[in-house]
């Protein structure tokens, strides 16, 4: 089977079955399978934990850090502890056989894809638990059983507490159908040019920007400021302007004002003719930003991702990094930031 789904634990009617997915939850995740064109019956069900835990405290399965299993972080999050057995925030040693079953069902089914339901599951494979910022990425199991590829969404169980994240599993599960007929993780290649000098700027405009009909156009921003500008020739090739410089936050990135001068010229000019035109994410909040700041009057904006995902997809998320993980081979690019300061609307 080519697409291995791992939820949390049994609860009171998959422990009366010894099977996972058989309540409420599995009509649930059935349903979501059959909308994004899943069989259900072409997936191998499985879970982290193979036991009830009473009341589906999953602080029945936890102590502290010196009962741990080892190599593991914390699974509980400070607003776990409100759980009725809280007695730690990690996974207790003698619950070790629980990961070691499910590394030989990953090891023995072998599948190209592994859709891990919810924080425990993603916690098992990667050793995180951020699943609101990590959902719809795919990334290579390390713990457990190590090098598989896993996409993390929602847990049905979760999606029936809170209704609005089911149409965002669903897109999930359409990606794990489209990623379930390869098990590499197959990244698009990039080429970007970054800490330009003034003539790399220019040598960019003449090989890629000239003569083409299209371009996307991105600002970051702090406080008044716009600290960088990308703009996109094609799909594969962009060039990041700055103008605060990433290693020293707060400094000025071009070493003289009549340099900055001659390179917001440059983009007040490629801006502010109708041609090419632009491609903007939220153009509404880089377009006022550019004339607030700048004085930069932007034509020919033609296209804004944003609103064309929101035309297709209304109830969902429509963030940069949301459109990312649905239209995108891309990581979680929003987590790969080394430094902080920079605030963006998207």
């Amino acid at each position: 089977m080519n697409i291995f789904i791992c939820g949390e634990a049994w609860g009171r009617e998959e422990e009366k079955a010894r099977a996972p997915f058989v309540g409420g939850s599995g009509y649930e995740l059935t349903k979501m399978l059959k909308e994004a064109g899943i069989h259900r019956a072409d997936c191998h069900l499985t879970n982290v934990f193979n036991l009830h835990p009473p009341s589906n405290d999953l602080s029945f399965l936890c102590g502290p850090k010196d009962k741990a299993i080892p190599g593991y972080p914390k699974l509980l999050r400070g607003n776990d502890k409100s759980f009725h057995h809280y007695t730690g925030d990690y996974v207790r040693a003698d619950f070790l056989p629980e990961l070691e079953r499910l590394s030989n069902e990953l090891i023995e089914v072998d599948p190209n894809v592994v859709v891990a339901l919810g924080n425990t599951a993603l916690w098992a494979l990667t050793a995180k638990t951020t699943i609101s910022k990590l959902r719809g990425c795919t990334l290579l199991s390390t713990h457990c059983a190590s090098g598989f590829k896993v996409l993390p969404t929602y847990h049905p169980a979760a999606i029936l507490r809170q209704w609005n994240l089911r149409p965002i599993a669903v897109i999930d599960f359409q990606k794990a159908a489209r990623e379930s007929t390869h098990p590499e993780i197959i990244r698009p290649i990039r080429e970007i040019w970054i800490e330009p000098t003034l003539e790399d700027i220019y040598e960019f405009h003449r090989l890629y920007i000239a003569g083409v009909q299209l371009i996307s156009v991105d600002i970051e921003t702090s406080g008044r400021h716009i600290t960088c500008l990308g703009i996109g020739a094609s799909q594969s090739r962009a060039i990041v302007i700055p103008f605060r410089d990433g290693k020293r936050l707060g400094r000025n990135y071009w070493p003289d004002a009549e340099l900055e001068r001659e390179v917001w010229s440059y983009i007040r000019e490629l801006l502010g003719n109708p041609s090419p035109r632009k491609l903007f994410q939220n153009g509404l909040y880089d377009i006022a930003f550019l004339w607030r700041a700048m004085g930069i009057i932007v034509r020919g904006a033609a296209e804004d991702t944003m609103l064309l995902h929101y035309s297709l997809q209304p109830e969902s998320l429509k963030g940069l990094g949301f459109l990312g993980s649905v239209y995108t081979d891309e990581g979680s690019w929003k987590d790969m930031r080394k430094f902080k300061g920079t605030k963006r609307d998207d």
